[in-house]
């Protein structure tokens, strides 16, 4: 998705909020209030009142007229944010119809905590701004809490060495050989607690970059993903674009408890989004790397996994620097950077045997050339499915992204370098339609608004799953 961030936005990506300390069933209330950017699409907090957080587009200025042609007329009546999960209810119900959590006594008495749900009618014709916030439909409960998981220890800062389980959490960053390792997991299992010393002959790891989109559809989209997740069982996942909001999501799913995440609750809620690791299997560190030349946060994520006693796998993922076209020039795609990064992060993992490293790369064979695999190498897809274009981003077959510029690409990546296992499989997940869900888009086209009625998929992006078994 082409983005742009600002400076201010840069200086705080890794800043972590003293202040902000909430329960990891509970959204930040700054998403509840927030705002979404018409350009880029980023949920800025009811703070950023000027311009967006990521891309400085000017905010959407309350309306004093009707609201637009895409709003329902219930979207004029006054309407309170749940603090739980950010639905926006009716001013005159006392619980959430989603979550079923108390209304907040202001929002019920003074109307202090009321959002306008008007959309501003002012339509920006930026790359990005064709999708405008849904309108509420009926909703039922479908996520299980989940207990916190109380297990803490420290990130060994160094890279990937063993780490005993322990109750205690060390500084949030540490420097090692020049790069900045930060603390990314509340818990890290002990090589001990391995079980069998038996590993599974076959492993699935899902890429996935989630949509950071959180106003259309966020809790039905996130629901038909974790259906995927349950549906295909993969041991390890990489996620990318979660936002402190998915996050929260993720942790009252029931697939959620059978996993273990690379990012705690105090990153993911000092970040406006970011990567995550998850492994069913064993891990004995997880780890981030920053990228040295990117502008806009991005990093490398590491797990090294212990498949069987003495037998490791090197699992990483990464969200590599995105094209902004933008005005004047229009030219600000970035390929030199997320050429060197690609590059940074293989020259990093090829010391280990066995790795895969998948993510969404935003990688365009015609700009970038060649991913620079080294020696060794396979890119799964071009391995087994050469014949494919392999589009994880298609706004063709993609029919929520129909009223979009035409973009076809694989941007979605899962290379590998195996020594004790072989590339078996890899498939498109993610490319169904959710049933029973549509959204209108409100598209300007010459001076004419028109009003699509379009479906809804888990994503803007196809999800990748790869298969690997014992050699």
């Amino acid at each position: 998705m082409p983005i742009s961030f600002s400076k201010a936005f840069l200086q705080n990506l890794n800043t972590v909020n003293p202040r902000r300390r909430r329960s990891h069933l509970c959204c930040p209330a700054s998403v509840a209030m927030s705002w979404a950017c018409k350009r880029c699409t980023f949920l800025n907090p009811s703070s950023q009142k000027s311009s967006c957080q990521v891309c400085l587009s000017p905010s959407p200025m309350p309306s004093s007229s009707s609201p637009s042609s895409s709003s329902s007329s219930s979207s004029s009546v006054p309407k309170w944010s749940c603090k739980a999960c950010t639905f926006l209810n009716p001013y005159n119900n006392t619980n959430c119809d989603i979550c079923h959590a108390r209304a907040p006594v202001s929002s019920l008495s003074g109307f202090d905590d009321l959002n306008d749900t008007a959309l501003d009618t002012h339509l920006d014709s930026s790359i990005g701004s064709v999708f405008f916030p849904l309108q509420p439909c009926k909703r039922t409960e479908v996520f299980d809490s989940v207990p916190a998981d109380p297990r803490v220890s420290p990130d060994s800062g160094g890279g990937f060495q063993p780490v005993k389980l322990k109750a205690s959490v060390k500084p949030a960053a540490t420097v090692s050989g020049g790069s900045v390792w930060f603390l990314t997991s509340d818990y890290y299992p002990c090589v001990e607690d391995s079980g069998s010393s038996k590993g599974p002959n076959k492993l699935k790891i899902l890429s996935y970059n989630v949509w950071f989109r959180e106003d259309l559809e966020l809790q039905k989209r996130m629901k038909a993903l974790g259906d995927l997740i349950e549906l295909h069982s993969p041991e390890v996942i990489c996620f990318q674009e979660v936002t402190p909001n998915i996050y929260a999501i993720f942790q009252q799913s029931s697939w959620w408890r059978v996993y273990d995440c690379s990012v705690s609750n105090q990153t993911a809620f000092s970040r406006p989004y970011f990567c995550i690791l998850l492994s069913k299997l064993p891990v004995k560190s997880f780890s981030c790397r920053p990228f040295v030349n990117s502008i806009m946060g991005r990093e490398l994520c590491v797990a090294e996994i212990e498949v069987q006693k003495g037998q490791l796998l090197i699992v990483a993922t990464s969200h590599l620097e995105s094209p902004c076209p933008g005005p004047p020039t229009w030219d600000q795609m970035f390929s030199k950077e997320r050429v060197e990064q690609a590059a940074e992060a293989l020259n990093f993992l090829k010391k280990n045997e066995n790795v895969v490293f998948g993510g969404d790369m935003n990688w365009d064979d015609k700009l970038d050339g060649q991913f620079p695999l080294p020696d060794g190498w396979n890119d799964a897809w071009a391995k087994l499915r050469p014949a494919e274009n392999g589009w994880t981003y298609d706004t063709k077959s993609n029919q929520m992204l129909s009223g979009n510029r035409t973009l076809q690409k694989r941007l979605d990546r899962l290379v590998c370098k195996l020594h004790d296992f072989k590339i078996s499989g890899i498939e498109m997940i993610g490319m169904e339609e959710i049933p029973g869900i549509s959204y209108i888009k409100e598209k300007k086209v010459k001076k004419e608004i028109k009003r699509l009625e379009l479906p809804v998929l888990p994503s803007d992006h196809y999800g990748l799953l790869l298969t690997i078994c014992s050699q």
